[in-house]
């Protein structure tokens, strides 16, 4: 028998042996399916189209903003404008109520309002078999071809500047959907805060992604999701064929982080981090990119360097350099099967 999946991303070795099965011909589509990208690129002339998609699993509260959120993001990485959202609602039968779907739904049309994209289509129904409602979302954008951002720019010597800090999406679940098990463990103020973190800073990087392209020689931007930090590091550093060294000691972590991590014994570099944004250019360009997105009031600082292919993924920690081993799975899942949810 084989053995069972846990929860989480697919592994990433059976994640590449399904991506090798598919068809690659098509020469209109630029970016296609690949470990280590988000979205798909279709060439229309001179302009490109660009389509993400991805569901939202994790949370319950607040779970149409997020769907919204992390599918712009995945398109504004790529240099696009998110401009059209489509939206599956899948309701659990044993709860399901008009009143959920059109709170839902709601929550859905005021995160596309703020983006400025329109809701364009999609399908609800009452699902048999589901404790929690879950909503997969597509974002579709449009940017100029020339503006097109890509990892395979990437060149060793590049510095990666992470703006916000690590996990500000899963901060802000575990601190609304964990409340009660860390009450007396985690003081009221930093949990109040941390699930404050949805809204203020949020977990959309879109302004920041297009703020930093219109700056200066962007290299790669990519917005690391599950797994953290450390995945995305990894994940960028894989489309691009590259190695990479990333410094422990400088990745930014909120304080709301850092005390709910160290409540729930978990590593918050490995716990699913919507809100921040990975941005990869020559060293020349990073202050003026540093500069750019503190005009929008988005603090950055550099974690990593990229290497030579042959050097692999490295993180060095306090003086000491070990190999960048990405998480097998998000943190957030680890708690919830540790849990029982």
């Amino acid at each position: 028998m084989a053995p069972k999946l846990a929860a989480g991303k697919l592994p990433a070795a059976d994640l590449a042996s399904l991506l090798a099965r598919l068809r690659r011909d098509d020469p209109r589509l630029v970016v296609g399916p690949r470990p280590g990208e988000d979205a798909a690129v279709i060439d229309f002339g001179d302009r490109a189209l660009v389509v993400a998609t991805d569901p939202v699993t994790f949370a319950t509260d607040r779970i149409g903003s997020y769907a919204v959120h992390v599918n712009a993001n995945d398109v504004a990485v790529l240099g696009a404008r998110p401009r059209w959202f489509f939206a599956v609602l899948l309701l659990p039968e044993t709860s399901a109520t008009a009143a959920m779907a059109d709170a839902i739904m709601a929550d859905v049309l005021s995160a596309c309002d703020a983006l400025g994209a329109t809701v364009a289509g999609g399908h609800t129904e009452i699902t048999v078999g589901l404790d929690r409602p879950i909503v997969v979302g597509q974002m579709l954008g449009e940017v100029a071809t020339s503006g097109l951002v890509s990892k395979a720019r990437l060149a060793p010597g590049d510095v990666l500047l992470l703006t916000r800090g690590a996990a500000i999406e899963g901060t802000a679940i575990l601190a609304l959907e964990r409340r009660a098990a860390l009450a007396g463990r985690v003081p009221d103020r930093l949990l109040d805060r941390a699930a404050g973190l949805l809204e203020e800073p949020g977990i959309s990087v879109v302004d920041a992604a297009l703020a930093a392209a219109a700056a200066a020689d962007v290299h790669g931007l990519h917005d690391p999701t599950e797994g953290g930090v450390l995945a995305g590091l990894a994940e960028m550093a894989t489309a691009a064929g590259r190695g990479l060294r990333a410094f422990g000691d400088r990745i930014p972590i909120l304080p709301e982080t850092a005390a709910i991590c160290q409540a729930l014994d978990l590593d918050p570099l490995a716990l699913i981090a919507s809100g921040a944004l990975l941005v990869g250019a020559a060293p020349g360009d990073a202050p003026t990119i540093v500069a750019a997105l503190a005009a929008h009031g988005v603090p950055a600082a550099a974690v990593a360097e990229v290497r030579p292919a042959a050097e692999g993924l490295t993180i060095e920690r306090a003086g000491r350099v070990s190999p960048l081993e990405p998480p097998a799975r998000d943190e957030i899942a680890r708690l919830f099967e540790r849990d029982g949810r």
